[in-house]
C-alpha cells in the first residue's frame, strides 16, 4: 500500500504535522492514534496501536451511488493491532499521530 502524494479533507485542513508525519511513516513503524469520539453532549478520548501499513483514500457512503464527480473521499490510515487485527481509522482535523 503506497502512501498517496497528497493528504488532504474534503471541507477542513489538517495539521501541516500531521501530513508530513504521514508521509515519513514506514509501512512496519509503531504508531499510536489517538481521536475525539463524540456522542451527543459527551466525547471522550480514544487511544489505538498498532503497526503502520499504509495510508489510502476511502470514497464514503452514499457518495459511491452518485454522479462521480460528487464524491467525498476520506484519507485512512492502516495499520494492524498487536492482536493481528487489521484496523483503519477515517482521519479527521482532530486526529493525532505519533510513533510509538
Amino acid at each position: 500500500m503506497s502512501t498517496p502524494d497528497r493528504i488532504v479533507l474534503p471541507a477542513r485542513a489538517l495539521a501541516p504535522g500531521l501530513v508530513d508525519l504521514l508521509k515519513a511513516l514506514a509501512v512496519g513503524d509503531n504508531i499510536t492514534l489517538t481521536q475525539t469520539v463524540r456522542v451527543g453532549a459527551k466525547s471522550w478520548k480514544a487511544v489505538a496501536t498498532g503497526t503502520f501499513r499504509g495510508v489510502n483514500y476511502l470514497s464514503t457512503g452514499v457518495t459511491t451511488d452518485r454522479v462521480k464527480e460528487d464524491d467525498i473521499v476520506v484519507p485512512t490510515v492502516h495499520f494492524t493491532k498487536a492482536n493481528g487485527e487489521l484496523t483503519s481509522i477515517a482521519l479527521d482535523e482532530h486526529t493525532r499521530i505519533e510513533r510509538a
